[in-house]
């Protein structure tokens, strides 16, 4: 076991962060916050016919990241289809470039980005041409 099966985001502004993944990656939400006793809205980001996880954004409880430190927690990568689509998308909602798009040569493009909460994560477009 140790398998990744759910991840939270920590956010400042709820309703801000809500909009952002639900407009560039198409995410629901569910409120559980009754049984988290704090704003934690479960995000359903596929169908359960879809390779992936689940997760949830949840209140930040402290500070939020400073811009320029090294990544404290994990990046969670997004599979997209259109990179430069979905960066668009990113970009569109309030979304800055951490790391520019660069190639996995053979394999995938790939990226990060800061959300709307300061918070990175990544995209990658599988691509066997990139380079």
């Amino acid at each position: 076991m140790g398998r990744l099966i759910h991840f939270e985001i920590h956010v400042d502004d709820m309703d801000r962060a809500k909009k952002f993944y639900g407009e560039v990656f198409g995410w629901t939400f569910e409120d559980w916050s009754e049984f988290a006793g704090m704003p934690y809205f479960g995000a359903v980001t596929g169908g359960e016919d879809e390779p992936g996880i689940n997760g949830a954004l949840v209140q930040r409880q402290g500070p939020p990241p400073e811009s320029n430190q090294p990544l404290n927690g994990y990046a969670c990568t997004m599979g997209v289809e259109d990179y430069n689509a979905v960066e668009t998308k990113i970009l569109n909602n309030g979304g800055i470039v951490a790391l520019p798009k660069y190639a996995l040569p053979g394999m995938a493009w790939q990226g990060y980005y800061k959300d709307t909460e300061g918070n990175i994560f990544g995209i990658h477009q599988p691509d066997v041409n990139a380079k």
